[in-house]
């Protein structure tokens, strides 16, 4: 990405959620944001690896946008129209990027494995409960399903935790676009992708801290994101934990070939691959 084309698209910085947190989990956050920054760029970096990832990526960022649409709704039936607006516009921004990583598996020739056909296959079998991941039960401690649904959940809930989420995306994507060799053109435009999901995740991070300043004071604020980055520092460790214990094996999210049906809107950003 060019200098002037950074200058066009940047964005204001969110605050940084490492501010005002205690001295051991902000040690804690630095050892743990550099272990999942390694982690992540060596995977996207290494092309046997590199399909599973674009393939967590593209699942992680189009799975969002019912719940972002629900909410969506709910904000407005609410009648906060601004926040309506935003978290329409995130959901609309979530699906481009599931676009985008679906193209640049595309250019891998990988799909995303049907795990709804998959399911129906086998739907003579006694159904298995689902469970959350580790990082995801340690982050949501003491939260039901139940109440983590988009009707249900606290906005506070909703906004500080995705908060931490959006900022902490927004700085991984940047990571992984930065290690990407740029000798071959499937790559370059895949860095050219990788940057503009990581504006965008600013802007998401951006509006969130804003929606919570327009709900309570700065200290409740700052007490609300130092909970739910504390939360994050114990679900990376839970989740690294079991990674080398070998309890949570990374699953096949790939398969060979092209989907039948491509994205209507094709990203700009792989338009040229």
């Amino acid at each position: 990405m060019t200098n002037d084309k950074c200058t066009r698209i940047k964005q204001r910085n969110p605050p940084d959620a490492a501010i005002g947190m205690n001295f051991l989990t902000y040690v804690l956050h630095v050892v743990s944001s550099g272990a999942i920054a390694y982690y992540t760029a060596r995977q996207v970096r290494d092309p046997l690896t590199r399909p599973n990832t674009l393939a967590g990526f593209q699942l992680a960022e189009s799975g969002l946008v019912p719940f972002l649409t629900k909410l969506s709704q709910r904000a407005s039936a609410e009648g906060d129209e601004w926040l309506a607006e935003r978290l329409a516009k995130h959901a609309a921004d979530e699906t481009r990027h599931g676009q985008i990583f679906a193209h640049a598996l595309k250019q891998l020739n990988k799909q995303v494995i049907d795990f709804q056909q998959k399911r129906e296959k086998t739907s003579e079998e006694k159904p298995k409960e689902r469970q959350r991941s580790p990082f995801f039960d340690a982050f949501f401690k003491d939260y039901s399903p139940e109440q983590l649904k988009p009707e249900n959940i606290e906005w506070n809930v909703f906004l500080a935790s995705t908060y931490i989420l959006e900022l902490d995306a927004s700085k991984d994507f940047v990571r992984m676009a930065n290690v990407l060799p740029e000798d071959e053109q499937t790559s370059r435009n895949l860095k050219k992708s990788l940057l503009s999901v990581a504006q965008d995740e600013t802007g998401h991070a951006n509006y969130l801290y804003e929606a919570m300043t327009r709900r309570m004071p700065a200290t409740q604020v700052q007490k609300l994101i130092d909970e739910w980055r504390t939360r994050k520092v114990n679900a990376i460790f839970a989740f690294t934990s079991n990674l080398f214990q070998g309890k949570e094996k990374p699953r096949s999210l790939v398969t060979d070939g092209v989907p039948a049906e491509i994205p209507e809107s094709q990203p700009q950003e792989l338009a040229a691959v």
